[in-house]
């Protein structure tokens, strides 16, 4: 057994199967070039997180301003127009009710928070509401608390004795979804209950299973009828993924939480904030310390990214994103249908501009095809990377027609080869 010759550990790699790691020296719009001058078109924003495309201009000019100003500093006790700016605009971006925003830096930071800021509030004001609620096949990152509430299998085995116990609902899959309504019924009846914790929508590593929005709605107002926190985990969703600024919004909804992150600085650099009603803010709010909400990153609110994030909600205010956005969608409903005509593929499946497909039957993370899919489209210059047998496309917005075409070819291809 000869382990790589980097003294790099890569995050969700086994590097008994893949021993050398692809260099990547640059990357323009929706292409990254490698170290022999290879590109490769990024067909998932390098893992959901570039929206407008690589080294944006004006993304980038304002991280250069904001380096030579102010790097870094503690953000308790402190604050800095960066933070202040971001926090305006992306209120002004969201619908109303949600009024508190709490940096911090990771999707799943920003889900921690979140469930620290619904169990502090029913604990700060005297109620023993301490449970959570998730949707079976989630994911809400890779720490201890989102590993809890995610759904467990080869991702948390190793990791089981460190983990809490949650309630779960299945998952509304199209004709069950009154199964599911009626479990979180049940749930939100328990006076221990806090919280639903979910992703609107779209399951995005539980294999991009998407829902509709009328289940949305109705989760929303059974967790309204008992008192229960709706938290949305809108870390991949948000930003237009779905076709609309927030997957929240098909459903009419607003959530008492809301986590984001990936496309929140257009992929540039990491942040991620956590926003809530204000009676949550309100029930933290006292002269007695012990009500503090203690909770921190040393780089919250980093001034370079707030910086980046800023720039980031200028481009939504002066470009024409939902326009790209659009394009993207109907170029993936394209797509779709060629997809769905190929004996092999199952499930296949558009939402916004996320287009997901299964090739050889129903989806599963540790499918054997996994290694060798990933292979197969790397050779193509693709970076396509399945969730198992689950093949995905969530591009940036500036990728063309073209680009997109030359990816549903090439899922077609997979299908041949390995359905």
């Amino acid at each position: 057994m000869t382990a790589h010759s980097s003294p790099i550990w890569h995050p969700f790699t086994q590097h008994a199967l893949f021993p050398q790691m692809r260099p990547i020296v640059s990357g323009a719009g929706a292409w990254l070039t490698d170290a022999a001058g290879e590109q490769v078109f990024d067909a998932i924003s390098s893992w959901w997180v570039v929206t407008h495309g690589h080294c944006h201009p004006h993304i980038v000019q304002a991280i250069r301003d904001q380096a030579g100003r102010l790097d870094q500093v503690i953000f308790a006790g402190h604050t800095h127009e960066p933070a202040e700016h971001f926090a305006e605009k992306l209120l002004k971006q969201l619908p109303d009710g949600l009024t508190r925003l709490f940096f911090s830096d990771s999707g799943s930071t920003a889900v921690e928070v979140a469930i620290k800021m619904a169990l502090g509030h029913f604990r700060h004001r005297g109620e023993a509401r301490h449970r959570l609620v998730v949707m079976e096949n989630g994911y809400h990152g890779d720490t201890v608390g989102t590993m809890s509430a995610g759904e467990r299998g080869a991702f948390t085995q190793p990791y089981d004795p460190l983990l809490y116990t949650v309630d779960r609902i299945p998952f509304p899959a199209p004709g069950q979804e009154q199964a599911t309504l009626d479990a979180l019924e049940r749930f939100a009846r328990n006076p221990d209950t806090a919280a639903l914790l979910v992703e609107p929508l779209v399951l995005g590593a539980g294999g991009m299973l998407f829902y509709s929005p009328n289940v949305l709605t109705e989760m929303a107002a059974i967790c309204a009828r008992y008192g229960v926190l709706l938290i949305a985990d809108e870390v991949m969703t948000g930003w237009g993924r779905t076709g609309r600024f927030l997957a929240c919004d098909h459903a009419g909804v607003v959530p008492d939480i809301l986590c984001l992150s990936k496309g929140i600085t257009g992929g540039h650099l990491p942040l991620a904030v956590t926003l809530c009603r204000e009676q949550i803010f309100q029930s933290h709010w006292s002269t007695d310390r012990r009500r503090t909400f203690f909770h921190s990153s040393s780089y919250t609110a980093n001034p370079i990214a707030c910086a980046a994030g800023v720039a980031n909600l200028e481009l939504w205010e002066t470009e024409p994103v939902q326009a790209c956005i659009d394009a993207v969608a109907a170029v993936q409903m394209q797509g779709l249908a060629r997809l769905a005509a190929h004996p092999k593929v199952t499930g296949a499946r558009v939402l916004g501009t996320i287009l997901a497909a299964e090739i050889g039957g129903p989806g599963s993370y540790m499918a054997a095809d996994g290694p060798a899919l990933l292979r197969f489209f790397a050779e193509r210059n693709l970076l396509i990377r399945p969730l198992g047998n689950t093949l995905y496309l969530l591009p940036p917005y500036c990728s063309t027609a073209a680009e997109l075409s030359a990816c549903h070819d090439a899922m077609r291809e997979a299908a041949d080869a390995f359905g």
